[in-house]
């Protein structure tokens, strides 16, 4: 297969220049903090290499540059500080070693990257200028920027090359290790000595067994990449390295600009899967789920985009609401099912995570740091992901609502930036559920970033009771059926189309009123100018009616002009499409594509429309009920005041 136009190869050879340079750091070097504190000074390892005193001494190459110590130097040696970590046998462990290869490997990656950052921009002239003497004076500020940015790319890069080697070499251990702070950028290779000398405070603090040692290398990793990211958010001259991306292909590593790589890695799910048929009734809700689960596999892992996210008829987010009882679960069981056995006839990697109440923690910015945690695991662009967030209106808070906790205010925070924010990206290799028996609970805002809805009504029909209690009966028994056919009502085509043509006039009383009101003046509602003027009737009917629901409706159009199954075959046998270069599954994709009708924009105004008027109508049901509660308790509370005076 091709390699897409922004993806650079860094050559094994280049790696390897620098390992002898990466294993002198890791021997030692002396680095006095100039922005982080000295813990108390760990007891120094015995000298097991020559060290400090064969190294070259470090030679700034910026013009002028004078370190200010406010504190001692001190002796950095990280070979002999994991040697030395927990139980010493007189032999180094396997893990031990795999840690210092993996530093070792990941330091000479950030090198070559560095390096190559400064070929493609005009800094390696520069440094060369400088190492001349002949550094123009009209360039040295120029000169500094790139240092900078060169040292956020080398110090990125390396805390992500060692995330990336130690996924393989998790222990189970926990460890919080903090911020990093000494976060130098007057040039890559101090970056590094400020980086290095960090991990072996933390190593010293943490480390105090092989578990921990591992697990203390990994959050500093972690916490290396997200102050790094940071920083680089306001930093100039990153350009020709955020515009492409890197591979690393004997590690399998891809490095992207300042986002965490991944192995790509699937997770073992240990959950019922239901089959279509078992999910009675939701007719609307199941097709959808179905069509979504196919509409996922068309991701194209190289170009790292799908087919219907550009051709605009995906859904990044839904919402499934109903009465507690009528199927959600069912529904998340069964599209959770689908996927992942698609995704094992394909061979992709599939990723299924449930944001939980488990995950409201009580230490300020954790709960946050748990719903940001969640979305970075389901939209990793190397696995196909489902994410669900099920009894939303209990996790994520409502703004304005005194009952909200700062944890639930967090993660509505989270979900709101992740799911339609200013860096919000659909590449269609994911999806997000969000489900809900009172989404009138939920924050209007962050229900409105649902672009699906999902209306989980259960059984609805004599048919549907049949078929749900034969289905929840087994077969332990021997009462005949009758006269049913079991399942045929399920047949959700039929079942489908009947749905959408209902929506042809609102189901809700006030929607109801604007769209007879609207169709007396106007007449058919047959060209765009007609439709607008609906849409404005709705919006002065309801103020929260915004643009964002308009946007939310054109998607769901997109999606009915995609309202075709994939054939079942192109699941079944990669080759036929799965594995079909991107171009090849755009254009079988446009070709099953259906013209937008007038009939289809009425459908899905009317049901977006009804979902939110029955949204506000509980939601002011709910305010009224409340106001008068506590209308009640004032008048007994005074009534008491009153005999207790008298």
């Amino acid at each position: 297969m091709s390699q897409p136009s922004d993806l650079m190869e860094l050559r094994e050879a280049d790696i390897r220049a620098h390992y002898q340079s990466a294993l002198a750091l890791l021997e030692g070097f002396d680095h006095a903090p100039r922005l982080a504190e000295a813990g108390a000074a760990p007891a120094p390892a015995p000298e097991r290499s020559p060290g400090i005193g064969t190294r070259r001494p470090f030679r700034s190459t910026t013009p002028g540059l004078v370190t200010r110590r406010t504190t001692p130097a001190r002796g950095v040696a990280l070979l002999s500080r994991i040697a030395d970590a927990g139980e010493d046998d007189g032999l180094i462990s396997p893990l031990k070693a795999s840690l210092q290869s993996a530093l070792r490997r990941a330091l000479a990656i950030a090198m070559a990257l560095g390096d190559a950052y400064a070929e493609a921009t005009p800094l390696a002239e520069l440094k060369r200028a400088n190492l001349e003497g002949h550094l123009p004076e009209a360039r040295r500020a120029e000169f500094s920027e790139l240092l900078a940015a060169e040292a956020l790319v080398t110090l990125h890069a390396f805390g992500n090359a060692t995330a990336f080697l130690l996924a393989d070499h998790a222990t189970g251990a926990e460890v919080e290790v903090g911020e990093v702070e000494e976060i130098l950028t007057d040039n890559a290779p101090l970056a590094l000595h400020g980086a290095l000398w960090e991990l072996d405070q933390d190593i010293a603090a943490h480390g105090s067994d092989e578990p921990r040692l591992a697990a203390t290398i990994a959050a500093f990793a972690e916490a290396l990449m997200a102050k790094v990211a940071t920083r680089a958010a306001s930093a100039g001259r990153l350009e020709s390295f955020t515009s492409r991306a890197f591979r690393v292909e004997a590690d399998g590593l891809t490095l992207r600009g300042f986002s965490p790589a991944s192995r790509g890695k699937g997770t073992t799910l240990a959950m019922t899967f239901k089959q279509p048929h078992e999910v009675v009734g939701n007719h609307i809700a199941k097709y959808q789920a179905l069509r979504l689960s196919k509409m996922l596999m068309a991701y194209d892992f190289e170009r790292r985009l799908n087919p219907f996210a550009e051709l605009g008829g995906f859904i990044f987010t839904f919402m499934g609401d109903g009465a507690p009882g009528t199927g959600k679960t069912t529904l998340i069981q069964m599209m959770a099912g689908l996927i992942h056995g698609y995704c094992q006839v394909a061979g992709y990697p599939f990723r299924y995570q449930n944001l939980s109440t488990d995950n409201i923690d009580s230490y300020q910015g954790k709960s946050g740091q748990n719903a940001r945690a969640f979305i970075d695991n389901i939209i990793d662009p190397s696995v196909i992901g489902f994410g669900t967030i099920d009894d939303i209106d209990m996790l994520a808070g409502k703004r304005g609502d005194r009952q909200s906790s700062a944890g639930q205010l967090e993660i509505t925070s989270v979900l709101m930036d992740a799911f339609a924010g200013a860096n919000t990206v659909v590449r269609g290799n994911c999806t997000f559920g969000m489900f809900s028996n009172y989404p009138e609970n939920v924050d209007d805002a962050l229900r409105q970033r649902a672009g699906g809805r999902f209306l989980v009504d259960g059984p609805q029909t004599r048919e549907d009771y049949i078929d749900i209690l034969a289905l929840l009966m087994g077969k332990n028994h021997k009462i005949p059926v009758g006269h049913h056919e079991l399942y045929a009502a399920q047949a959700i085509q039929k079942a489908v189309a009947a749905s959408y043509e209902s929506h042809g006039r609102p189901h809700e009383e006030g929607l109801e009123r604007v769209f007879d009101r609207v169709t007396r003046d106007l007449g058919q509602l047959d060209t765009i100018a007609k439709l607008g003027t609906y849409l404005k009737g709705i919006q002065e009917a309801d103020a929260r009616f915004t643009g964002r629901a308009i946007k939310n409706i054109t998607d769901a159009i997109k999606v009915r002009a995609m309202d075709f199954e994939l054939p079942d075959d192109w699941m079944e046998e990669p080759d036929l499409f799965l594995r079909q270069p991107y171009e090849t599954k755009l254009a079988m994709i446009e070709e099953l594509r259906r013209p937008i009708t007038v009939e289809m924009v009425i459908q899905e105004i009317n049901r977006y429309a009804d979902s939110e008027f029955r949204y506000a109508d509980k939601s002011d049901e709910e305010a009224v009920a409340k106001m008068v509660r506590e209308m009640g308790l004032t008048e007994e509370a005074r009534r008491r005041y009153l005999e207790g005076k008298g």
